[in-house]
């Protein structure tokens, strides 16, 4: 009989598991997967440490995450610095100066806000109604339609005037020569890749792979005296109120026989023509230094049952169905509910960190 039960080995899992054999706990965890680490797995291709669902980059500004993630792993000095390829131009992200240089030769911020601000003006969006008025009411039409509209429309598979404003509830002008993606006090990419991290995080903890719960579920149960569910929270209630809904990606992972392709980790294509949004060199997230490379491209992709859910669509009428099963989950009494699908948020790693400490240290006080 174990104390807990830990459904998925993604990093609130593992995070989870780790607080609760550091307090004396037992636990075994049980993967659907054939392997651990969730959607942050990485898998050693001719030397280099591939990100296999997507680039992720840790960043934080709360040191006690920090200082948490840093007992399992040294992280390098990763800056995230993405471009956009536009129809074969180049520009700067986030929005910055060097962008806006790109985009209309304006060199001061002066200059640059102005330009801005004319192009704001021109459209006199006050109350924006859908993702298309939010940009043109916060940076104007010319960076909408370069570096928003298609790639956001490649993205959520719907015209912008379709897309709720809330997707882009802000766009950050930076009025520095600043490439720097995130603003956060602590960024890098944990070196040998989040594989050892996961795996550092679990040491000594039982772990089944290729491991479905939901198929049997009242065997695991009865494994344990509480059960840690980060899986979809629809599927659990057997969709009772209906399936949430969610965008999914497609990879395209391919070994090239040069030592650098692209220049960048990460270029994102924000033309609509392109089919994939994004292009990531794996190599430049830990400067491997290796005659061949390895690129993959990233396809948005419309999600059914059974595919993998990425990103959650956090609208009206999907947030009302999640409440639904919100209130559900609230009354299962041994069973907890956390992570990316088990709670239906996007969440970025440091927030997911924040969450699975949150919970252990409310379990176990």
């Amino acid at each position: 009989m174990y104390d807990y039960l830990i459904v998925g080995s993604g990093i609130f899992g593992a995070t989870f598991a780790n607080k609760v054999k550091k307090a004396g706990k037992t636990a075994l965890i049980i993967e659907k997967r054939n392997h651990i680490g969730g959607n942050i797995y990485t898998e050693q291709i001719e030397g280099i440490n591939v990100h296999k669902y997507g680039a992720h980059i840790f960043h934080t500004s709360n040191k006690k995450v920090w200082d948490y993630v840093n007992e399992f792993a040294e992280f390098n000095r990763y800056t995230n610095s993405p471009i956009a390829n536009f129809k074969g131009k180049i520009y700067n992200m986030p929005f910055n100066m060097n962008t806006f240089y790109q985009m209309w030769g304006t060199v001061t911020p002066g200059e640059a806000s102005a330009k801005i601000k004319e192009q704001v003006e021109q459209y006199g969006v006050e109350n924006p109604k859908n993702v298309e008025e939010q940009a043109l009411s916060l940076v104007g039409k010319d960076i909408y339609e370069t570096l928003v509209k298609g790639y956001t429309e490649k993205q959520w598979g719907r015209p912008a005037t379709e897309l709720p404003p809330e997707i882009i509830k802000r766009l950050p002008l930076r009025m520095t020569y600043d490439n720097n993606y995130f603003n956060d006090t602590y960024q890098g990419i944990p070196i040998g890749g989040y594989t050892n991290l996961i795996k550092n995080m679990i040491q000594g903890i039982e772990v089944r792979l290729g491991t479905d719960y939901l198929s049997n579920k009242e065997y695991f149960d009865s494994l344990a005296n509480k059960v840690l569910y980060t899986g979809p929270v629809d599927r659990y209630f057997d969709y009772i109120f209906g399936e949430l809904e969610y965008r999914s990606l497609k990879f395209e992972t391919e070994v090239l026989d040069t030592s650098n392709y692209q220049g960048n980790a990460v270029v994102n294509y924000t033309d609509a023509i392109t089919p994939y949004t994004r292009i990531i060199e794996h190599k430049h997230f830990e400067g491997a230094d290796t005659s061949k490379t390895v690129i993959t491209k990233e396809y948005p992709a419309q999600w059914k049952k059974g595919d993998e859910a990425f990103y959650p669509l956090n609208d009206e009428k999907n947030m009302a169905v999640y409440k639904k099963y919100k209130e559900k989950a609230d009354l299962e009494g041994k069973i907890l509910f956390g992570g990316r699908l088990g709670t239906y948020e996007y969440l970025d790693m440091h927030k997911v960190i924040e969450k699975a400490l949150d919970l252990a240290d409310e379990e176990l006080s």
